[in-house]
């Protein structure tokens, strides 16, 4: 009975070390699905990558700051213009209408 015993517990052993492979493999296979799904809802999304934001980021700022130098360019000059035109002369007030009647 010793024998059947062992011969029993070793069949046991290896089925619970297959079952074992067996969930591994299983896990494999899910995790792939998964990272595929994902991967292609992600695409589907029409999401940007990190690096093309950080270009289109640095971009922004760049172009914020030329139109801040802009801004302050414009403004000199209206101010330098402004300073050389003469001063617009309000209108005469208007002679009463001689109507000497």
């Amino acid at each position: 009975m010793t024998q059947t015993t062992g011969r029993l517990f070793d069949e046991m052993a290896r089925l619970v070390n297959d079952a074992a492979g067996v969930a591994q493999g299983v896990r494999r296979e899910a995790e792939t699905v998964m990272k595929a799904q994902t991967e292609r809802f992600l695409r589907d999304m029409d999401l940007v990558k990190r690096e093309e934001f950080e270009v289109v980021k640095d971009m922004v700022s760049a172009a914020r700051l030329e139109n801040e130098r802009l801004a302050a360019r414009l403004a000199e000059l209206e101010a330098r213009i402004a300073a050389q035109t003469p001063a617009a002369q309000p209108p005469a007030a208007a002679a009463p209408a001689a109507d000497a009647s």
